[in-house]
């Protein structure tokens, strides 16, 4: 691993787009990108980039996945669901803050190679890597946290009804570009409050429904 590199991502990238939260900066420190990159673009681990990923998938850039630790500030023994297993960076990252992870991943072999990833780092234990749409989400009040780490381009309120009260999700909406990331918080059975976090550009979630096409 370059610790020069690494630190340098956690002071010129994450810290500068406003993540100030030292749990957050420790874990990005902790958490090794090599591993989790493949391995023709491990040059770019610490990259301020997306970073392709099998199937035409990317990797999150480093400051995003800060300001979404950040945002969901998940606290040891909190169940988090992941919509988007990805490489498994993330997951890791959020397992290092304690966290008892769900993984929801489309693709079997994505899924399989982000146990495997997880795995080597030896974070293996309170982190379950499922092959599901998750689109099929049923569960109602089961999690502390989520993440979506795909965008809906329009909002989908089973995502939201799968949080406990007090819970909080991280989302990014829009069918095109700039859109909007928020942190959406369950006050209670019925109620629900969205805060505007930031506009970025990130792929959408696959089997997402789109919005309706006019014509005339």
């Amino acid at each position: 691993m370059s610790t020069n590199a690494l630190e340098q991502m956690v002071e010129q990238q994450v810290r500068t787009w406003d993540v100030l939260d030292d749990r957050v900066l420790a874990a990005m420190r902790a958490v090794p990108r090599e591993p989790f990159v493949p391995r023709a673009w491990r040059s770019l681990a610490y990259a301020d980039c997306e970073i392709a990923l099998p199937g035409g998938k990317r990797m999150l850039r480093p400051m995003i996945v800060g300001r979404i630790l950040q945002s969901l500030d998940v606290r040891p023994g909190e169940r988090v669901l992941e919509v988007g297993t990805g490489s498994g960076y993330l997951t890791a990252c959020l397992l290092h803050l304690g966290a008892r992870v769900r993984s929801l991943e489309l693709h079997e072999p994505i899924a399989a190679q982000a146990r495997e990833n997880l795995a080597t780092l030896g974070a293996a234990a309170p982190v379950e890597v499922l092959t599901a749409d998750a689109m099929d989400l049923s569960e109602r009040s089961a999690y502390d946290a989520i993440v979506l780490t795909a965008s809906l381009p329009v909002y989908q309120p089973l995502f939201e009804q799968a949080l406990r009260p007090g819970g909080r999700m991280f989302v990014v909406v829009g069918a095109r570009a700039p859109q909007q990331a928020n942190l959406v918080r369950r006050a209670s059975e019925r109620d629900f409050a969205r805060e505007p976090l930031f506009e970025t550009v990130i792929e959408p979630l696959e089997h997402a429904p789109q919005p309706p096409v006019f014509g005339f």
